[in-house]
């Protein structure tokens, strides 16, 4: 991977990072707290999500377009806000994250994480004119016994966009990004991964394929350069446990070059998938720091 991880004690959060990391927080405790276990077998739960995200975008000036489908009969939406591009429109940029929770779990972290992260970012952005168009989605459905099935949210919505000759040049999926652990020992990785990178789950990673190794050295050289936080990269074999656990598996199924942003889940992170995987697990100060660091990375993704 290009340039250096961050090492050494982490700066102070600036006055931004400061009120975004209370902003985050708001967020997951809003999901996973208030709202709590979000899936198809509990519709009324689920719905409650979805209109969560769309107040949150409307209130920040956006108009949100859903995306229907049935699923075990019940109305299914992908939410979608867009920044039309103003050199290269016809040129896609698709930051997303799944708001289903797996049954039995509050998904503060899975998902809850990644969607307070894509709401803080779709904020970020309002008012900018970026030179491709910048798309923000929420998706639904990412959590078993849906994941990797025609009835997976992220998947309807990129065969839609193939369907429509859409370019998606790029794709981040926001997936379980908010457990941070310090001691050695604390990471684990599938054989034999870890022996290549670090013992202590401190770092935020960007994770792809073979087929999508530029844009994971892409979008780690430009965390590298604007992010004070330890960050790692891996293009690696899909057969690999975990590489292709989010949704940025739907987007290579269809052509596109995409790639998940995260703390690695299960390899890190006890709680994953169960009833303790709840707000107070999670580090909101370090949270806000990849926020702000994944906000250059779209904005490198989108101009450059």
């Amino acid at each position: 991977m290009p340039l250096q991880s961050y090492r050494g004690p982490l700066p102070p959060l600036d006055a931004g990072q400061a009120t975004l990391s209370a902003g985050l927080r708001e967020d997951v405790i809003a999901l996973a707290q208030r709202i709590g276990e979000r899936n198809v077998f509990i519709p009324t739960k689920l719905h409650e999500a979805a209109d969560y995200i769309q107040a949150a975008l409307q209130r920040a000036g956006y108009q949100p377009r859903r995306q229907w489908f049935q699923v075990m009969r019940t109305d299914c939406a992908n939410l979608e806000v867009e920044l039309p591009g103003t050199s290269q429109p016809e040129q896609i940029v698709v930051v997303g994250a799944h708001y289903d929770s797996v049954s039995g779990s509050p998904g503060a972290n899975d998902n809850g994480s990644g969607v307070a992260a894509l709401l803080a970012l779709a904020r970020a952005w309002v008012g900018r004119k970026p030179a491709r168009t910048v798309r923000f989605v929420a998706f639904v459905n990412e959590e078993p016994p849906f994941f990797q099935t025609d009835q997976m949210g992220s998947l309807v919505y990129a065969r839609a966009c193939r369907q429509q000759h859409q370019q998606v040049v790029a794709m981040l999926s926001l997936e379980t990004i908010g457990y941070f652990n310090t001691a050695k020992g604390s990471q684990q990785y599938p054989f034999p991964v870890g022996l290549f990178y670090p013992p202590q789950g401190d770092f935020i990673g960007f994770v792809g394929n073979t087929a999508n190794a530029k844009l994971v050295r892409r979008c780690v050289a430009s965390f590298r350069r604007h992010a004070a936080f330890p960050s790692e990269g891996g293009a690696l074999p899909a057969s690999l446990p975990g590489i292709g656990w989010s949704d940025h598996w739907a987007f290579w199924q269809v052509g596109y070059p995409a790639l998940m942003v995260t703390d690695t889940a299960p390899f890190r992170y006890r709680f994953y998938h169960t009833p303790e995987d709840t707000p107070d697990k999670l580090d909101y100060d370090r949270l806000a720091r990849v926020v702000t660091g994944l906000d250059k990375v779209i904005e490198d993704l989108a101009n450059h």
